[in-house]
């Protein structure tokens, strides 16, 4: 894990704790990256296996 998907994870992560649901926008700010960099990074972790999507309830499981 590179150290900006360690730091998408842990936004993403945190966020979750606290009931929220980051949104791109949410992410961009926090991380100052564009879009496609954020979407490299969720896509990584997707196939690594640290974040799972749930359609259904549109929110992050880790």
């Amino acid at each position: 894990m590179t150290d900006f998907e360690r730091k998408v994870y842990q936004i993403i992560v945190n966020m979750h704790l606290y009931g929220k649901n980051p949104t791109l926008n949410d992410l961009k700010r926090k991380t100052g990256k564009n879009e496609e960099d954020i979407r490299i990074a969720v896509k990584s972790l997707m196939m690594m296996g640290e974040l799972k999507w749930d359609k259904q309830q549109k929110k992050w499981l880790n």
